[in-house]
């Protein structure tokens, strides 16, 4: 098995937060830190000179991610985007993925589907034949947001069939706060920024996990101080 793990199954948003970019973003340079500065900026980072820390009561760390750290031994990489990971498929073609995700990222529903994107690189993988078996583990916190992926499993389902095959379906699982698997069961782990989606109030507590796995980056993390220099 392979454990994909996106920061934003941890790094998310409280409910009714309308500048949070799980209502929809892309992924621009714009959207990884200019559009997190906007958003600070909006709560009071300069009048208070708290810099990111002005984004954790509407952007919190959920918990959870603590446990990440018992996979220390098991090959990992760490990474920008999930666009990354063909070639980190690459490597271990053929086997199942366990995703825990904020997204499915089984297709892309705007622009050329055919072109690898943080958004569909499970589903192409899927249909290359880099992936068995995959399976989208979304977070507990999905469950008190209405407007997130996760919150109702039967509409994701609804938004998705239309455009996977009868095959490709067969093959996915979408659930919500899964069991993980144990470290012994783990072939290699992917570790993924998202800095268009994830605050960067938690890229420290990111950085010190994928030390701790002693990741090797494929596309390094983007730094976003608050100032230069911090």
């Amino acid at each position: 098995m392979l454990l994909s793990i996106d920061w934003d199954a941890f790094s998310g948003t409280r409910e009714l937060v309308f500048d949070a970019p799980i209502w929809g973003t892309r992924d621009r340079d714009s959207d990884r830190l200019e559009a997190w500065r906007e958003r600070a900026r909006k709560r009071g980072a300069q009048a208070e000179s708290a810099g990111w820390a002005a984004l954790d009561a509407d952007f919190p760390l959920f918990p959870g991610w603590e446990r990440l750290r018992a996979y220390a031994g098991v090959p990992a990489w760490i990474t920008l985007s999930h666009a990354d990971a063909w070639a980190w498929l690459e490597r271990f073609p053929g086997e199942d993925v366990l995703n825990v995700d904020s997204h499915h990222d089984l297709v892309s529903f705007s622009g050329d589907g055919a072109r690898l994107r943080p958004g569909n690189w499970a589903g192409l993988g899927l249909r290359a034949g880099l992936i068995r078996r995959y399976t989208c583990a979304y977070p507990a916190w999905h469950a008190g947001l209405p407007v997130a992926e996760g919150f109702d499993l039967a509409r994701t389902w609804e938004e998705l069939t239309p455009r996977l095959s009868p095959e490709l379906a067969a093959r996915v699982t979408l659930g919500r706060d899964l069991p993980w698997p144990e470290p012994s069961e783990v072939r290699a782990l992917l570790l993924v920024q998202s800095p268009a989606w994830c605050s960067p109030a938690h890229d420290p507590a990111l950085f010190a996990l994928g030390r701790a796995l002693q990741a090797i980056p494929l596309h390094a993390p983007l730094s976003r101080p608050w100032l230069p220099g911090d």
